[in-house]
This record gives C-alpha cells, sequence and structure tokens, in this order.
C-alpha cells in the first residue's frame, strides 16, 4: 500500500476513534491520591509509569506520582482478547474499505485497525488518568523505515499533548526513531537490553527514552543454569543509565533510561534513581510491602554471580555492560554521516566495520525461526558458540528474542481482529 494512502486513510481512523474522547489536561491530580512510598521514589530522581493496559488495575493503583502508562503489542491484545474493542473492529475496517476498496489488502488493512485499536486504547487511558501513553506501532513496521515513521507521525498527531511513539530496536527501527525525533515526534525506543545499545540508541536515534528489559536478562542466566540470575538485569540497566547520563553531559542529549521488564517490588528499590521505572501492577504491590530504604542507587555496580565454572565470556555477559571504545568510534563516524541519506544496512555495515558488528546483526531466516520457537528466553544450546566466539552479542540476541515474541502477540492480535470480521461477514 502506498504511504500517501496510508496516510489518508490514518486520518480518517483518526476521527473515528477520536469521537468519544474528552480529555481533561492538567485537571485531574486532585482526583488522585498521594502515597508517601512513591513520593519517596519521585524525590531520588525517578519518574514511575504503569506497565499495564488494564485501566481497572490503573485505577486502583494510580497516584499523583505516576505521570504515565506504557502498553505494547502483548499488553494490548490482552485487552482486544477481551472482546472490549469487537464493535471498533468493523467499523474500522468498514471505513477503510469505503475509503481505499481494492487499493487495501488483507494484511494492509489489519495494520490500519492495528493502528485504530492502539490509539484508541491510548485515548482511553489519557482521558481515564490524564497520562501520558507509550503507544506501539504494528511489528510488521519494525523492518519498514518509512511505514514506521508514516504511522508513527499519524499516531502521535491523534493526541500530541500525550501520546509517546513505541518504536523496537532493529537496524530500520533506529533510522525510523531518528527520522521521528528530528520530525519533532517523541518516541519511547523499547527492546533495548544492554548499555551499549543504548549509547548507541541515544547518539545515533535520540529518541526521548531507551530501555533495558532487566527481568528478561536475569531469567536468561536463571533459566539456563548459568547462574542464579539475580542482579544481571540490574547491573545492565545501572550501567546503562551511567551511559546515557553521560551523554546527557557530553553531547547534550536528553535521552532518558527507562527500567523496563521490572519483576519485583526489590528490583524497583534497588533501581531507584534510575531516570524511569515501567512498574507492572504485581511489582507495584510488592514494593508497598517492602521495609527498606529508598535512595538514589545509580552509582552502584551489583555484582553477578555464575555458576561454577561459567566465565561471563561463555555467555557474552560483557555485552550487556560495557560501552567498548569500538562503539564510541563507530558513532563518531556515524556523526559525520547525514542521517537522512543512511538505512538500517548501512548501521549494520558501519558497525561491523568498526569491530562492533555482533551489536546490529543481519539474522539468517535459521536463526529467526530458532528464536521464534525458543520464544522470550534463549536457549544457551543452540546460542553457546556464537555467543563464545563474538559473532552474536547476548543484547543482540534477547533482542530478537522479544521481537520475535511481540510478533507472537501482534499475530494473536490480527487473528482476533480476523475473527470479528468473519464473524460479521456470516452474520451478515
Amino acid at each position: 500500500m502506498h504511504l500517501d494512502l496510508a496516510d489518508h486513510l490514518a486520518g480518517f481512523l483518526a476521527e473515528l476513534v477520536a469521537e468519544v474522547f474528552s480529555p481533561r489536561f492538567e485537571q485531574l491530580a486532585g482526583h488522585f491520591p498521594s502515597h508517601p512510598r512513591w513520593r519517596q521514589m519521585r524525590d531520588a530522581g525517578t519518574e514511575l509509569w504503569l506497565d499495564t493496559g488494564d485501566v481497572l488495575e490503573i485505577g486502583r493503583r494510580w497516584t499523583r506520582e505516576f505521570s504515565a502508562v506504557t502498553t505494547n503489542n502483548s499488553l494490548l491484545n490482552r485487552e482486544v482478547q477481551k472482546g472490549q474493542y469487537d464493535r471498533l473492529i468493523p467499523r474500522a475496517a468498514a471505513l477503510i474499505r469505503g475509503r481505499a476498496g481494492r487499493h487495501v489488502g488483507d494484511r494492509e488493512r489489519e495494520l490500519l485497525v492495528t493502528y485504530a485499536l492502539n490509539a484508541r486504547h491510548g485515548l482511553k487511558l489519557v482521558e481515564a488518568f490524564d497520562a501520558r501513553v507509550s503507544v506501539e506501532e504494528h511489528t510488521d513496521l519494525a523492518a519498514d523505515t518509512p511505514g514506521a515513521v508514516e504511522y508513527g507521525r499519524n499516531i502521535y498527531a491523534i493526541c500530541p499533548q500525550r501520546f509517546i511513539v513505541k518504536i523496537p530496536l532493529t537496524p530500520q527501527g533506529l533510522v525510523a526513531a531518528r527520522r521521528c525525533h528530528d520530525a519533532g515526534v517523541p518516541v519511547n525506543f523499547t527492546l533495548g537490553f544492554s548499555a551499549r545499545q543504548n549509547y548507541l540508541i541515544a547518539r545515533f536515534a535520540k529518541p526521548d527514552f531507551c530501555n533495558v528489559f532487566l527481568g528478561r536478562l536475569n531469567s536468561f542466566v536463571a533459566d539456563n543454569k548459568l547462574g542464579d540470575g539475580e542482579q544481571v538485569g540490574e547491573k545492565a540497566t545501572l550501567a546503562s543509565q551511567r551511559a546515557v547520563r553521560g551523554l546527557r553531559d557530553s553531547h547534550r542529549l536528553t535521552t532518558r533510561q527507562i527500567a523496563a521488564s521490572i519483576r519485583t517490588g526489590r528490583q524497583v528499590a534497588d533501581l531507584a534513581g534510575v531516570d524511569v521505572h515501567t512498574i507492572p501492577v504485581g511489582a507495584y504491590d510488592q514494593f508497598l510491602k517492602l521495609d527498606v530504604e529508598v535512595a538514589d542507587r545509580t552509582g552502584d555496580d551489583p555484582q553477578v554471580k555464575l555458576a561454577d565454572g561459567v566465565k561471563p565470556s561463555d555467555c557474552a555477559l560483557d555485552t550487556l555492560w560495557e560501552v567498548p571504545d569500538k562503539l564510541v568510534t563507530a558513532c563518531d563516524a556515524l556523526d559525520q554521516r547525514d542521517p537522512a541519506d543512511l538505512t538500517g544496512a548501512d548501521l549494520v555495515k558501519v558497525l561491523a566495520d568498526h569491530g562492533v558488528g555482533n551489536l546490529l546483526i543481519d539474522w539468517t531466516d535459521e536463526q529467526i525461526e530458532l528464536s521464534r520457537r525458543e520464544g522470550k528466553i534463549p536457549k544457551m544450546k543452540n546460542w553457546a558458540p556464537l555467543l563464545a566466539d563474538g559473532t552474536v552479542g547476548l543484547d543482540a540476541l534477547m533482542n530478537l528474542a522479544g521481537l520475535n515474541a511481540f510478533t507472537a502477540d501482534q499475530d494473536a492480535m490480527d487473528e482476533k481482529v480476523r475473527s470479528v470480521l468473519a464473524g460479521m461477514k456470516s452474520a451478515g
């Protein structure tokens, strides 16, 4: 589908999803309580976001200290599967059909309907809590730079007061995030796992936010029996925070670090001072039960305990918290290029030419399929040689697994869209 047509349709869909939107910007703060424990986190320097799309769950926990909600394909899929948007789906599809006819195929229609679902749910969260909301694009756009930019621009335009566009880490996504930044579209650049990834992200793409999915890092080490899994993600997050903070000082960048994939209340406390926490409801509840002092922990460098006989180099753990000089040099080289002329393939080549090609990888179809079968957490036995010889960074491998997991949830949501439309067709 031509981008001009997608842009045209997105405008009409924006009118549809916003038809019942009644925001109360800057008017709801007094409607919600304050909580001393969350005030302590704010005083330590951390902005607080809730990591759920469930309006009822948010309503039970929202306090004045919270400012945003982050959604993704997995979280939105849970809400769509509940059936709450079964009326919106056929209306959006009918609008697309009426405006574009046969010029839009089934796959393009699903992408546009997902755009409408993301936007409608985001507006619901804004309306209820006056929160900023991270709204994620369809995973098909992860490898489509022009499409990601156009959809990002259109999503943001629906609610520029509160929407942040969520783009996943891929080579093409890096270019898309930079172009969105240059167009004034705020970006939450997601699916990061390491300090070095976020150093590259901050320097090249310049998004408003970058992430470390810390809970999945702990799970990788524990599930593969490489160690107890404790403090792996925390160490990577704190190292990334220091790298990003250093770039704010040295390069006048504005990117802020998110501690994402938080699993426990203890992690909330141990990462106090990190720019932003996205906190799921379970970790939220656990934190409030802890009897622990809350203070800025961003200077901490926790130790990681590995199993006997396991060395960090065996599983490329150093790629999580080290920012090598070769990467700095690669970013210096990118600074000499016009970002408007660069492609994702160009970024892959520049990093490879500077000896850090294991950060952005041109994965084979076989590797992508293997990762898809494994799920969110890679199996060490399948990747051990590539990790040990430095061909693949653990951060890059976790990114591939994360994107595949998001895609699986996106596929489930697309199937829900198809089933609703099929039901409407058979009923008619």
